[in-house]
């Protein structure tokens, strides 16, 4: 009388059968290796800095407005030294993050934002212009400067200022790609200007600096586009393992190599189980050897990282059963796989787009996933930060995979 085999031995030989069925995938197989390479390589080109600076050009320079308004000012009854102190001061000097050009001439300055000229700045300060279609050296001992707004000022700003003049007529010039909200900064910094050259307050009451800030001040320490993407790569890779998985069901599926296999000793719970450690695995363990290679585990995170790349893989997993049982054929599966797939991409888009997320992402299956994620990749967080994101993409992760399973399961059953 034979001696009945384990359950754990048919899942191993179940097991074993899969990972030959995919190495014979030559498709899959080199697509995946092509991943695994090109992902690494890619990321480390990715800008790894951000320029918080500002590069704010004013026409004409200060000291000319100065020496044209000095004669004003002294008939309101400035000193010289007051002048002296006026001529030596700098607008951008306690302003963080903004360097000031000065030019002489706005046509000029309007040339450099247009990207008709471009502006070049030497180790002492000094403005070199040079026209990119002549055939001229670049500036020696000098960075390259790129300008994308700039205030043109009329010569006697500062007098017409303090004498109350009201129809002082200033004019932004902004590049196409300035965000809104720089080029309001920049207006108040003209009436901010206005006013100090008047002697004047500002006509509002500033609250405290702690109340102005809501959240985390990242000031100095903005998120790279490197720390952005390294989540969305991380999730990317979950994600792609659903087509091999889903084309790995379909064919077996289609080929009825399932019902073989039911031939043995082995049952469908052990069919499906194999299905699933193996998708889990081959998910994970991809996400794993990505992360490796692109950075961001850290003592405080990797328990929290392990987790949360582990639900993500069952839960795309889960997908890629419920895609491999619906397919028909092989151009049936591409479709059922990107048509459950795309929607699932929407949140992780929300990486690259900082800010409120709209509510209705919120409720894609996928969007706890990325957001603890970037959070314990970008953010720092924290397992108590965490908990209830990784608590409702639980809740997810049961209906997706159990969707998943009783599809494979009736299909399995009906052959």
């Amino acid at each position: 009388m034979s001696k009945p085999i384990s359950s754990l031995a048919l899942i191993g030989a179940l097991l074993k059968k899969e990972f030959k069925a995919y190495s014979r995938d030559t498709i899959y197989l080199a697509l995946t290796l092509v991943v695994l390479v090109a992902v690494p390589i890619v990321f480390h080109f990715l800008p790894d800095s951000v320029d918080e600076t500002i590069t704010l050009a004013v026409s004409p320079s200060v000291s000319t407005m100065i020496a044209e308004a000095e004669d004003t000012l002294r008939s309101l009854g400035a000193t010289e030294e007051q002048l002296a102190q006026l001529d030596e001061a700098d607008l951008a000097e306690q302003e963080e993050g903004l360097l000031l050009l000065e030019f002489d001439d706005a046509e000029e300055m309007t040339r450099v934002i247009e990207g008709e000229l471009e502006a070049w700045r030497t180790d002492a300060g000094e403005l070199v212009l040079r026209d990119p279609d002549a055939d001229t050296d670049k500036p020696e001992d000098a960075t390259r400067v790129n300008v994308d707004i700039g205030i043109a000022f009329p010569d006697d700003f500062i007098a017409d200022v303090a004498t109350g003049a009201g129809d002082v007529t200033v004019t932004v010039y902004s590049d196409a790609a300035v965000d809104e909200e720089i080029q309001a900064a920049m207006r108040s910094f003209v009436r901010e200007a206005a006013y100090q050259f008047a002697g004047r307050e500002l006509p509002v009451d500033l609250p405290a600096e702690e109340t102005i800030v809501l959240g985390e001040d990242r000031a100095g320490s903005q998120v790279t586009l490197q720390e952005r993407m390294r989540p969305m790569l991380l999730f990317m890779i979950l994600l792609m393992e659903t087509f091999s998985m889903a084309s790995l069901v379909s064919t077996e599926v289609l080929q009825r190599t399932v019902t073989a296999v039911l031939v043995t000793p082995a049952k469908v719970w052990h069919f499906l189980t194999a299905k699933t450690i193996f998708g889990t695995l081959m998910s994970l363990s991809q996400a794993l050897i990505i992360l490796v290679l692109i950075g961001g585990v850290t003592a405080e995170n990797w328990s929290l990282l392990l987790t949360v790349l582990l639900m993500g893989a069952v839960m795309f997993t889960g997908v890629a059963l419920f895609v491999g049982s619906a397919g028909r054929d092989f151009m049936g599966q591409l479709f059922y796989a990107m048509l459950f797939t795309v929607p699932l991409l929407i949140p992780s888009f929300a990486v690259l787009i900082p800010g409120s997320v709209a509510a209705w992402v919120r409720f894609i299956p996928t969007y706890p996933i990325i957001d603890v994620l970037v959070g314990a990749t970008v953010y720092d967080a924290t397992w108590a930060s965490s908990w209830s994101a990784l608590a409702y993409a639980g809740v997810w992760l049961v209906v997706l995979y159990g969707a998943g399973l009783v599809a494979l399961k009736r299909k399995v059953e009906s052959l």
